[in-house]
């Protein structure tokens, strides 16, 4: 999720689930070789494992990029085909690449060549009038350029006439479709994405393919993350509560002050932790107008946490009485 998943995003969500596969925000093959390496790529160690996904449609640079990033110990490859958006589109690459399903083996098979990692491919169940049996095409194509796994958005991308957003919620979500393509390819990971929203959904959704990736709902409710770990890996939580996840999140956020980051760039990521609970709007609105302040520090985010200190715990007395 461009602009999102930054590496603060993901050390948070890593306080929040030990198991999960993070994946970073798209970035270009053109970035990676022309832009600030260590901005775009660099990542904590406590992050694994962890993906970088890249857009591109040049099988050279992608192979270059993905050497690079390889090199700066990724855990996959992930070369995103699912984004719908205009700009994405004149770059000529993006969703507009399901169209050319052999231009993406290319691309697929020139990075398997120059890096040792699984390489990935994130895709959507279609373009605009594509059949059905086109997204099956497909997939016999990523297989055979030897692709590790396919993550499929459950919807189409309609490239003309509908905004990124709107192609987030207009089509309709095909999840048995999905669950199709697994039947026809038993042997290859299938990863459902796209309109995945609470726990229950994502618990029954998962039957049939092999995992689920969410983007939107654990950024804009990262709490449910909290329940992952016990819920698909029958692992302990990865943190105890949202407050702990938050304070174990200070540390990291004095060591990234000192790096000359500003306090706001990493609490933005934060702001719906609380949401539901009481305090949780006063919690939002202290970042938001403090931590965007020149000389704010990590004692701006204290104080947002005394809005809902305790306010968990109410909550869960209240739902157990």
């Amino acid at each position: 999720m461009m602009d999102w998943t930054d590496r603060h995003c993901r050390f948070f969500h890593r306080l929040l689930t030990r198991r999960t596969r993070l994946y970073t925000e798209m970035l270009t093959s053109a970035a990676v070789l022309r832009g600030h390496r260590e901005r775009l790529l660099g990542f904590h160690a406590a992050e694994h494992p962890v993906a970088v996904q890249l857009g591109g449609s040049e099988p050279a640079a992608l192979a270059e990029a993905a050497a690079i990033a390889a090199d700066y110990g990724y855990d996959e490859i992930n070369l995103n085909i699912g984004c719908p958006s205009e700009r994405v589109q004149s770059g000529a690459f993006g969703a507009c690449l399901m169209r050319e399903p052999e231009l993406v083996a290319e691309c697929v098979a020139a990075m398997k060549a120059r890096v040792k990692l699984p390489v990935t491919v994130k895709c959507r169940i279609g373009v605009d009038d594509q059949p059905s049996e086109a997204l099956f095409d497909f997939a016999d194509v990523m297989v055979n350029a030897g692709a590790d796994a396919l993550i499929v958005h459950a919807r189409k991308a309609w490239l003309k006439g509908l905004s990124p957003r709107e192609n987030r919620e207009i089509p309709p979500l095909d999840y048995a479709l999905v669950r199709a393509l697994k039947q026809r390819h038993p042997a290859l990971p299938i990863v459902l994405n796209g309109g995945l929203v609470d726990l229950a959904q994502m618990r029954a959704e998962i039957q049939g393919v092999d995992g689920i990736m969410i983007g939107r709902a654990a950024y804009q409710d990262p709490a449910l993350l909290l329940s992952i770990d016990p819920l698909f890996f029958g692992a302990a939580p990865a943190c105890e509560s949202r407050l702990a996840a938050a304070e174990a999140f200070i540390p990291y956020a004095e060591a990234q002050l000192s790096a000359g980051v500003p306090l706001a760039a990493m609490t933005r990521h934060i702001l719906g932790l609380f949401n539901g609970l009481k305090g949780a709007r006063a919690f939002r609105r202290h970042l938001a107008t403090e931590a965007v302040k020149p000389r704010a520090d990590a004692q701006v985010l204290r104080a947002a946490l005394r809005f809902v200190c305790g306010a968990e715990q109410a909550a869960e007395n209240e739902a157990a009485a």
